[in-house]
């Protein structure tokens, strides 16, 4: 099973441009609780590089970079969205944004290595990070869902669903 490295070369420009609007949505809401439904924009842009590389990952081999990529980008999502309904706690969404800007550029490093195995990616995630992320999704109750305004029934992310992630990412 091959993938064709033009239409990689596309998803990693896409993705590359992707993250540089994310980066900016983060640092334009840093610190401003008032802007904390954006979280939710971050959620759906992170999403867009998640199915892409999912849609590629279907044609590639089981160790390829792709896989990495998109179960990241799930993890990025999965807090963007929630953090997105946090109401009454400014110091945790400060703490959540913070999360999703280390996250956001370990994702433009692993684009940046997408020619690498997957095992050799995942050196690239700082186990400092991998902590934090278990601590931030540990505070979210299950009333917090991890999609926004779709108009159908929430679908809850239960923290056994980001620990398999974190799991299938071998972290």
């Amino acid at each position: 099973m091959s993938i064709d490295k033009e239409i990689v070369e596309d998803f990693v420009n896409e993705s590359k441009s992707l993250i540089e609007e994310l980066i900016d949505l983060l640092e334009s809401i840093e610190g401003d609780f008032s802007q904390v439904q954006k979280l939710a924009d971050y959620g759906n842009n992170v999403d867009r590089i998640m199915g892409g590389a999912k849609s590629l990952a279907m044609m590639a081999p089981p160790d390829h970079a792709l896989h990495m990529i998109s179960d990241y980008a799930a993890l990025c999502k999965a807090v963007g969205y929630k953090a997105s309904q946090i109401t009454d706690n400014e110091q945790f969404y400060d703490v959540c944004v913070a999360l999703l800007l280390d996250a956001t550029e370990t994702l433009s490093v692993l684009l940046n290595n997408i020619e690498k195995e997957g095992k050799v990616l995942k050196e690239t995630i700082p186990q400092a990070f991998i902590e934090r992320l278990r601590w931030v999704s540990s505070q979210f109750s299950e009333a917090y869902s991890m999609s926004v305004g779709t108009g159908t029934a929430p679908q809850k992310l239960r923290q056994s669903e980001i620990d398999d992630l974190l799991k299938k990412l071998g972290l």
